[in-house]
């Protein structure tokens, strides 16, 4: 891997990490606000609804013009929803804004990877990019608990520069101008990213043309064999893993007496162990094989439901890496395989989009019923039983479906042998 590519490593890096810093410091301005608790959850709702209801476009945006621009135009969209909520304006609404930067900056990150890379490098670079994105959300929560809390934000907040008035009177205030700060580094990094070969279809301007192709590629991932095993486990990832940030917090809240700064960090360790697993899986996994992780999935929802038992830190801390490096080592290989069908079908950036409106319409489906269930006020215990049955039994259907897939592939390739 050579300079450009980390580049691009630490531009994804930093904007991950203040987009989980502010999360955490959304909380917070919700909790002083008094807001409803399913407010909570309705934040990652409010941040992927952008993913899903701009799939079509933004996919055609990023394979447009050269991916460092893109990722710069939209990484300046997630500094202005920051900036509203610094202004006040309701944390549901800023982070949405926030969201729609993300949208558009994804099918980027993701698309570059294809057209800077060979395939063989694919599972590596997706081990470095979800390794960094997870050590982006291990640190952005830590890092988010920490600025929240009373005596550290207090020291900061009386630090003063000589002769400048910088009109930071406030903990919130602070907290979001340090993130703030944040995106500008990574920003900067965006100006960097290095430029490929790959020529740049121009945006079309027909928004039926637009969703017209969009629909088209959607149809050829999921009738591809392998590209919809992948995309069917992506998906499922991403939904389970948006929604378990807040169930881990309220579960830790709950069986471990935790306030919110402290929650989070066990938030943080399920990252450590995903970036542990995704390590192990780019080092131990090649693209051909990388349907065989699929049992993994099935192990993290009964890992899962483990944590009903667990009112110890000496068992959580643990069970929370666990859990993490169980979907951490099957999520890279299946994200890899899915990068590499999609750049053949249809190109990085619209195999990109179609993979973020799966995976997003499956956060906000699952963040969306976790928040009615919160709602509802059932106990957080039956969530996470009800949790991990659904995780565990979806990765059973999605094996069964591969392994039929194969079945009917060998029974082709077997009647073309005979054939000849």
């Amino acid at each position: 891997m050579n300079l450009g590519f980390f580049i691009i490593m630490a531009a994804q890096f930093f904007s991950a990490l203040a987009d989980n810093a502010l999360l955490i410091a959304a909380i917070s301005i919700l909790r002083d606000m008094h807001s409803p608790q399913e407010y909570e959850p309705l934040l990652k709702l409010f941040f992927t609804v952008s993913y899903v209801l701009l799939a079509a476009f933004v996919g055609a945006f990023a394979d447009s013009m050269p991916k460092g621009r893109v990722m710069f135009i939209s990484n300046a969209i997630k500094v202005v929803g920051c900036t509203m909520m610094f202004w006040d304006v309701h944390p549901l609404l800023a982070y949405a804004v926030v969201g729609l930067g993300a949208a558009a900056y994804s099918p980027a990150k993701y698309g570059i990877l294809t057209e800077y890379l060979p395939p063989r490098l694919l599972v590596v670079a997706n081990g470095w990019i979800e390794g960094l994105t997870v050590g982006a959300i291990i640190l952005g929560t830590v890092l988010g608990g920490v600025l929240i809390k009373p005596e550290i934000a207090h020291s900061l907040l009386s630090f003063d520069f000589p002769l400048i008035d910088t009109g930071i009177d406030t903990i919130p205030e602070m907290v979001l101008s340090v993130i703030g700060g944040l995106y500008v580094i990574a920003a900067i990094f965006n100006l960097y990213v290095p430029k490929t070969d790959v020529d740049h279809k121009a945006l079309k301007k027909n928004p039926i043309y637009l969703i017209h192709d969009f629909n088209h590629s959607f149809r050829l991932l999921w009738r591809d064999k392998l590209g919809q095993i992948s995309l069917a486990v992506t998906t499922l990832f991403w939904g389970a893993g948006a929604t378990l940030q807040f169930i881990v917090i309220k579960w830790a809240e709950t069986s471990l007496n935790m306030g919110l700064s402290k929650a989070s960090m066990m938030q943080g360790l399920v990252a450590v162990g995903v970036a542990v697993g995704a390590g192990l899986a780019a080092k131990s996994i090649s693209l051909k094989h990388s349907v065989k992780v699929i049992p993994l999935g099935i192990a993290m929802g009964l890992g899962v439901i483990g944590m009903i038992f667990v009112h110890s830190l000496a068992v959580a801390i643990p069970l929370m890496v666990l859990v993490g490096g169980l979907a951490g080592f099957f999520v890279v290989p299946m994200n890899a395989l899915l990068q590499h069908r999609g750049h053949i079908l249809m190109g990085a950036g619209h195999s990109i989009a179609v993979q973020n409106f799966n995976e997003n319409l499956s956060i906000l489906l699952m963040t969306g019923l976790y928040a009615l269930l919160i709602y509802l006020n059932f106990a957080i215990q039956t969530v996470i039983i009800l949790f991990g049955l659904f995780v565990g039994f979806s990765m059973i259907l999605v094996k069964i479906r591969h392994e039929k897939n194969q079945r009917q592939f060998d029974s082709v390739s077997h009647l073309d042998g005979a054939s000849h």
